[in-house]
């Protein structure tokens, strides 16, 4: 026999296929009851039906998942309209250092990355020629204080100084790794400071023979050629000639002019 709890409990609850409705009452709402967990085997199934392309391209997007549409006017990521007047384009790597001549504001030069040095024309961007020779990235190059002479400095510490007309190289000096380099404002000195804590200073060119008046002491003419420091020095007899050696690896004859010939 069944228990008065048990009968109630039934007649509350009765079996689904037994419920019936009244008269014209509606249903309003079915609320599906937990199903318990999820089998395995469906979620394998649904983890197969999802398209990670079509995420990965959402995520390529921006925040909102919008494509961005590329701007007109602008090629790659980096480059836009050039509204530059002259380009100067020799250098093969990138260009470090910048300088403009301080007297007519008409040449530049250029150090750069490729271990190469240029001084070229602002108007129309002609190459006027290469400061060569130098055997790292060229990090510091300037003018003069004339604009007569140009000096280039490069990481090993190797500094260079050009004669602008000529074209011709004056001096150079090796000084250990190279952090910046100067002209002085008013006198052809150039400056340098290297990673050791060293600042050095030269006079350039100094590869300069003078001669004076012994009676007089007054300077009667100066020389210039070499592009290192003078080692010695030989006059002629007749003090027509004076013979140089320097460390520049050259030894150079000049002929002297005297003021009473």
């Amino acid at each position: 026999m069944e228990s008065e709890s048990e009968s109630g409990a039934a007649a509350d609850n009765p079996p689904l296929d037994t419920l019936s409705f009244h008269g014209d009452e509606e249903i309003i709402e079915v609320v599906e009851l937990d199903p318990g967990p999820p089998d395995p085997d469906d979620l394998a199934q649904e983890m197969e039906d999802v398209d990670f392309e079509e995420e990965e391209e959402e995520e390529e997007g921006n925040e909102e998942g919008w494509v961005l549409e590329p701007q007109e006017g602008v090629v790659g990521s980096m480059e836009g309209p050039d509204d530059s007047e002259v380009t100067f384009a020799l250098h093969s790597a990138s260009v470090f250092c910048v300088s403009l001549d301080p007297k007519t504001n008409t040449l530049a030069v250029t150090g750069g990355e490729d271990d190469k040095a240029f001084v070229w024309r602002l108007s129309d961007g002609e190459l006027l020629f290469e400061c060569a020779g130098h055997k790292d990235s060229v990090t510091c190059a300037g003018f003069s204080h004339d604009s007569t002479l140009v000096a280039t400095g490069d990481m090993s510490g190797l500094l260079k100084v050009w004669q602008v007309d000529t074209k011709e190289e004056v001096w150079s000096f090796e000084a250990g790794d190279l952090e910046w380099m100067e002209w002085h404002p008013r006198a052809p000195v150039l400056l340098a400071g290297t990673a050791d804590g060293n600042t050095w200073m030269w006079k350039v060119p100094n590869g300069i023979v003078r001669l004076w008046d012994a009676r007089t002491g007054r300077l009667l003419t100066d020389y210039r050629g070499h592009t290192a420091e003078i080692l010695d020095f030989a006059l002629s007899k007749d003090a027509s000639l004076v013979v140089t050696t320097s460390g520049d690896h050259k030894a150079k004859v000049f002929c002297v002019q005297r003021p009473d010939r």
